[in-house]
């Protein structure tokens, strides 16, 4: 069956040479000449392998086995068949992966709570305790704050996780829907899909009293896990798309089940046990690693528009 190997190193520091990619070699079965999708930074390695390697933990095993050829290099390894690798939906999760904070922390930062909410998240995101009750508990920390405050918080703290703005781009142009998926809240999700390029946002709701004060609630039900596996499904039937043409990126336990679920499931610069749930995982790239993993070349890529937040 024909597979292939992609390395991706972080662009901004520039890793994969000629000696990386014959050792990734050696550990293929019948690899192939390499193809350099961005001189040093990207390259793939078709090679042929057995149907059983095509499976999810054969699959995670060889690529575990090319990551020791690699002798720890800050490279990435994804593995995956040939075919099918452009895909025709994506899904991503916004805190910690198509940006870099988590912003409920940076609200609770403006009251003082910053390191008590920040807990909660770090132990929810990680599977120690579960997302919905974590999440009414830190809301309801942020009682009495000024919902406007978002708007603050997105100007003075969030920045863009690099290659964000030019991953949906990228995709986008060639035909690919686009939704951002979060256990956050509206007030940022609407701007920060805006701000990336995103056609969809979901996300929870804050409940604002008339004074344009959080009253420390969130709508009912809460927008976690399942309502993140439910919107891939259900995107992908409205659009009439095939399981393995999905794409989906995040970080946090509540991203595992619509990892799992997608053609091509990303744990991105993720938690350990997301990390471990995955079947390809990016630790030291950015967000175009997406694009290397789908076989875009730096050519393919899209960058004009609107500078990211904080460039």
């Amino acid at each position: 069956m024909a597979c292939v190997a992609t390395l991706i190193s972080n662009p901004a520091a520039p890793s994969l040479d000629a000696d990386a990619v014959e050792r990734a070699q050696r550990a293929l079965p019948s690899a192939q000449t390499p193809v350099w999708l961005n001189p040093a930074i990207a390259a793939d390695i078709p090679f042929t392998g057995a149907a059983e390697n095509t499976q999810t933990d054969a699959k995670r095993a060889l690529t575990e086995y090319v990551r020791t050829a690699l002798g720890g290099a800050p490279i990435d390894v994804l593995l995956q068949d040939a075919s099918g690798r452009r895909k025709r939906l994506f899904l991503a999760d916004m805190d910690s992966t198509m940006i870099g904070q988590e912003c409920i922390d940076e609200l609770a930062d403006y009251i003082g709570v910053k390191r008590e909410v920040a807990a909660i998240t770090e132990r929810a995101m990680r599977g120690e305790i579960e997302f919905a009750p974590a999440l009414r508990e830190r809301v309801a920390l942020l009682k009495g704050l000024p919902a406007s405050l978002a708007d603050k918080v997105i100007a003075e703290r969030i920045r863009l996780t690099p290659g964000a703005r030019t991953l949906v781009a990228t995709v986008r142009k060639n035909g690919v829907f686009t939704c951002l998926v979060t256990g956050g809240f509206t007030l940022f999700t609407q701007r920060v899909a805006a701000m990336i390029g995103f056609h969809e946002n979901r996300a929870n709701t804050l409940v604002v009293d008339a004074g344009g004060r959080l009253t420390g609630e969130v709508t009912e039900p809460i927008f976690g896990r399942e309502a993140k596996l439910a919107t891939l499904i259900e995107l992908r039937r409205r659009l009439g798309i095939a399981p393995e043409a999905t794409l989906v990126a995040g970080d946090g336990a509540n991203d595992i089940a619509m990892i799992e679920a997608a053609g091509l499931g990303v744990a991105y610069h993720a938690k350990p046990n997301v990390a471990k749930a995955a079947a390809a995982r990016v630790d030291h790239g950015d967000l175009t690693a997406l694009l290397y993993a789908q076989g875009y070349r730096r050519e393919e890529f899209v960058t004009e528009g609107a500078p990211q937040a904080g460039a």
